[in-house]
């Protein structure tokens, strides 16, 4: 029993101390975790201060930059474009200097503290409540009157876009220009030549001549930019605004009499005009005159405000609207009035340019499948000047940058978009009858992006961020060889052989019966939900799903009997379980399918399949189901004919597509033939072949710019070459 109480006892003493060790253990704890919030915020609280600190010896270094006599720029002022955009991570502020960045659109910001003002020209930066203190420092697209160009510093922090790992290095000390952990440090950068000072090494540059840097050939000087005069414009559009008029009041007695004629021909032309309209503004072929926002602004205001809005330009003819109605004359006007109504759009000129001079001509589209012709714009405008780069959309073609580029000898093209708009700048091109016509190279932006894809520029913007961006795009092109790319006309007549509307130009392929449908449907589609179309990965899933319905659908089991093949002169039979007919020029369709095939053994006798050998090839699908299959390669589509010339008879009302663009077809006959050749630009990076014709081309525009050769001499050995060497 002692025994018993003993070791009671000692159970209790037990218990006892192990309530005082555990609650002393809980006090250890809660002491540690309290020790360790109050470092972790003392942690915090330093960090703060030195990066509060820094931010002020950063204003104080970039204060007594401004201030230093040695670093002040003679560059004529130029107010920024400002553009409203979402806030994005990693910039700051260039009035106040501070982060923009989206954690800070959160909590007591207010709706409109979301968004920032973006310059369209030079890419910086500011709040909304900033901006219009900025000081204006903008991009000087002119400089005349200077010796040379000047470099104009602007800041920038270390989150640098489209510059390459190699010259993050500061021109002056060498070292690199990297970001902190806690952030990116400011730098000076220079709008020209893209070159990076620190803050503190910017005191020290002594010379302010700039050599436009690594792109020096593509870009157009500032020292050749003349700006003209708004009197000499304004009196411009006055005297064009007077001619139309007269032109108009002389139309106007014989305009009752062709609404009449025009009438009794609804029957069979109101479809195909109808089509030929939806086809004509669809997403690819969309374009806007502008070097900058304000720009297009002022140029809109003056158009409004001088020329007669009943009197317009359209496809090179006069169109008048007169009590609601649109009817285009059937008389062109001449050339030079054509180029006074484009001229009267221009704020630059173009002079004096060196002869060795191979400035690029860019073209955006912002409507284009990927949907970024703003975001492409204004980087371009970082890289380049902003006078050479144009935004298209439904008001303004390309003739407009064609037009300012006119009296350059020597120059490149390139589009920011999808075939549709590459399409559209070949048929410009064609208008402006250059003795030398520009080569025109392609940064794939679309949906398809098919010709891009052949010639080497790839199927998307994805594959150009990951091969460097735009500064090695720009280095591409400056080294990319040139090819050739036939272009054929598309005639579109009825059974007396008589023209039902004018006639369409065709790059990559021609599509009757289910391809054409999906295109078409896709449009439609398009148009109603413009928002759906975000993406070019969203574009593809949903041109999977309207295929999909084309499989259930089966509304072209009828196919093989309401068309009718002529290939050369000779009837082809189309097989009888064909849902549709496809004609191609080029080695890639629907986003990179190989209709041809040229590396597959096939028993029968035709030729490989080229893009410049002036013979076009047919194939025939077997419905979506048969698309499907050979967009993953598990099928492949059969082969009918090839030939240089082609008939194509509707019988029936069928769905049509050209280069992507679709419409809706009453019963005709489409003729095919050959229409001339394009000079294109392909990329070069992997073909020894492709170095060594960019070489020869640079050679012969050498060669004509000592006279050796003439211009239509270096275009015929340009084009033999381009033959030789594909």
């Amino acid at each position: 029993m002692a025994e018993d109480g003993e070791f009671g006892v000692l159970l209790l003493r037990w218990k006892s101390i192990g309530r005082i060790e555990l609650a002393e253990s809980h006090l250890l704890l809660l002491s540690c975790f309290i020790g360790g919030l109050v470092g972790i915020c003392t942690i915090l609280y330093t960090a703060f201060q030195w990066r509060r600190n820094i931010n002020l010896s950063w204003m104080k270094a970039i204060a007594k930059s401004k201030k230093n006599p040695k670093s002040r720029q003679k560059v004529p002022k130029a107010p920024h474009a400002w553009t409203p955009e979402p806030v994005s991570r990693g910039l700051n502020c260039s009035v106040c200097l501070k982060s923009m960045s989206t954690s800070q659109a959160l909590g007591s910001m207010g709706a409109s503290d979301s968004f920032i003002h973006r310059c369209s020209a030079c890419g910086t930066a500011a709040h909304l409540s900033c901006s219009s203190a900025a000081h204006k420092d903008c991009k000087s697209v002119s400089m005349i009157g200077y010796d040379h160009v000047v470099h104009q510093w602007t800041l920038r922090w270390a989150e640098l876009t489209d510059h390459p790992e190699e010259s993050f290095l500061c021109s002056y000390c060498e070292e690199p220009c990297g970001g902190s952990f806690l952030g990116g440090s400011p730098l000076w950068c220079c709008l020209w030549c893209q070159r990076l000072v620190h803050v503190d090494c910017h005191n020290s540059v002594s010379s302010d001549i700039c050599d436009l840097g690594q792109f020096r050939k593509l870009i157009v000087s500032p020292l050749n930019v003349k700006e003209l005069s708004r009197s000499a414009s304004g009196g411009f559009f006055s005297s064009i605004t007077h001619g139309a008029n007269e032109i108009a009041s002389t139309m106007r007695a014989s305009l009752g009499s062709r609404r009449k004629k025009s009438k009794h021909e609804s029957g069979s032309s109101t479809s195909t005009g109808n089509s030929e309209s939806s086809s004509d503004t669809t997403a690819e072929s969309t374009a806007d005159m502008s070097s900058s926002a304000d720009f297009s602004q002022k140029i809109e205001k003056n158009r409004s405000e001088e020329v007669d809005t009943s009197v317009s330009l359209q496809n090179g003819k006069l169109v008048e609207e007169l009590h609601g109605e649109t009817s285009s004359t059937s008389r062109p006007i001449d050339q030079k009035d054509k180029d006074q109504m484009i001229g009267m759009k221009q704020r630059y000129e173009l002079i004096d340019l060196p002869p060795d001079a191979r400035p690029l001509l860019v073209f955006t589209n912002k409507k284009s499948g990927a949907q970024r012709g703003n975001s492409l714009r204004q980087r371009m405008n970082s890289l380049l000047n902003p006078v050479q780069v144009f935004e298209l959309n439904s008001t303004q073609g390309p003739e407009v940058g064609l037009h300012l580029f006119r009296k350059v000898p020597h120059f490149r093209v390139l589009v920011c978009g999808g075939d549709g708009t590459v399409g559209w700048v070949l048929d410009k091109i064609d208008m402006q009858n250059f003795d030398s016509p520009p080569p025109v190279a392609i940064l794939p932006a679309g949906t398809g992006n098919d010709l891009a894809r052949v010639l080497s520029w790839g199927g998307g913007l994805g594959s150009v961020e990951r091969q460097g961006g735009l500064f090695a795009l720009l280095n591409q092109i400056e080294h990319a060889a040139v090819t050739l790319l036939d272009r054929w006309k598309v005639s579109i007549v009825n059974q007396q052989g008589k023209q039902l509307q004018k006639p369409k130009f065709m790059n990559n392929y021609i599509g009757i019966g289910c391809d054409a449908k999906v295109a078409l449907d896709i449009h439609n589609l398009r148009e109603e939900n413009p928002e759906m179309f975000y993406n070019q990965f969203m574009n593809k899933v949903l041109y999977a799903r309207e295929g999909a319905k084309g499989i259930i659908d089966r509304t072209l089991a009828d196919f093989p009997w309401q068309v009718r093949l002529v290939v050369d002169g000779v009837e082809v039979e189309v097989p009888e379980d064909a849902e549709g007919v496809l004609v191609a020029n080029i080695r890639s369709y629907m986003g990179g399918v190989d209709l041809w095939q040229n590396e597959e053994e096939a028993n029968d006798n035709f030729d490989p399949q080229s893009m410049h050998d002036k013979i076009l090839e047919v194939v025939s699908i077997s419905g979506t189901w048969h698309l499907g299959k050979l967009q993953v390669g598990l099928s492949r589509a059969q082969r009918l004919a090839q030939g240089q010339s082609i008939k194509i008879q509707l019988l029936a009302a069928l769905p049509v597509q050209i280069d992507g663009e679709p419409w809706f077809q009453q019963p005709c006959t489409l003729a095919i033939s050959h229409h001339g050749q394009a000079f294109m630009l392909k990329r070069t990076a992997e073909e020894p072949l492709g170095h060594a014709a960019a070489m020869i081309a640079d050679v012969l525009e050498n060669a004509e710019i000592n006279r050796v050769i003439n211009s239509s001499q270096r275009r015929a050995l340009l084009h033999e070459m381009a033959l030789r060497l594909s």
